[in-house]
């Protein structure tokens, strides 16, 4: 593919328009304009960055990718050394942030939709179609401690459970991949019996325990692999390209801050 028929193709696709985020989705460093290699990763880690040179990839496709809101605009250290590797290599570079979480069926809140077993998805935020953070059901109601086994077995981490002073069965469940912690209250308010997110905040704890809903904390890597996952599948499927999904393992589950 043309690299302008790949980009016109993701946009249309995820539709970054219509939605404001923290930078800017789409391409953001061009390369070669011929796109017959791609990989799709979380991160435009240098680790990443080596693996798509490695297999003579023609663009990388990543959630979480440059430029991000009130970061300097200094090229230099470690932001250098990524981008001179992309550019000396001729690799583009494509990220979507919050079109990736929210696409209704290749986004990361979509794939653990799908990973957890929660019907009727919909949006947490009313009259908000493309609410960052979303709720559903399960079709019975489970156990805190089943709840929890089942991210840990899905994710293949070991999440953080905190759970009010009722300790209820859960049939309601909102959540959010990623930074996502600050929805718990929306959730709460609702009515929700558990909410899922990728962080934690201090006061996430003392939300849960006097709002009365189960909170779990997966990790924001854990949670938002799946979204790029999904596109190389979804890439091998509809487009004349050879996609692979690259996950660059990443261990943090715990921020006691929220920057994103």
């Amino acid at each position: 593919m043309h690299l302008h028929e790949f980009e016109k193709y993701l946009n249309t696709l995820l539709k970054p328009e219509q939605i404001k985020d923290f930078c800017p989705n789409g391409l953001q460093i061009q390369g070669r304009e011929k796109i017959a290699k791609v990989i799709t990763g979380v991160t435009a880690t240098q680790a990443l960055i080596e693996q798509a040179i490695v297999q003579q990839a023609d663009a990388l496709v990543v959630h979480h990718g440059f430029f991000w809101k009130n970061e300097s605009y200094v090229i230099r250290g470690m932001k250098h050394k990524r981008i001179k590797a992309l550019l000396e290599h001729d690799i583009n570079l494509f990220a979507y942030h919050l079109p990736l979480d929210i696409h209704p069926t290749l986004g990361n809140n979509a794939q653990l939709a799908k990973l957890f077993g929660i019907d009727n998805v919909k949006p947490l935020e009313a009259g908000n179609d493309l609410s960052v953070s979303v709720r559903g059901d399960f079709a019975q109601a489970i156990t805190p401690q089943a709840l929890e086994q089942r991210i840990n077995t899905q994710l293949n981490r070991t999440c953080l459970h905190i759970a009010p002073p009722s300790n209820k069965i859960i049939k309601t469940v909102a959540w959010c991949s990623g930074g996502g912690q600050n929805f718990i209250e929306l959730a709460a308010e609702q009515g929700i019996d558990a909410f899922i997110s990728g962080e934690v905040s201090e006061q996430t704890t003392h939300i849960a325990r006097e709002m009365d809903i189960h909170f779990y904390c997966a990790g924001h890597h854990a949670t938002e692999r799946y979204g790029a996952k999904a596109l190389a599948d979804y890439f091998n499927q509809h487009l004349p390209v050879d996609a692979t999904f690259i996950d660059i393992d990443n261990p943090a589950s715990v921020s006691y801050t929220h920057l994103r």
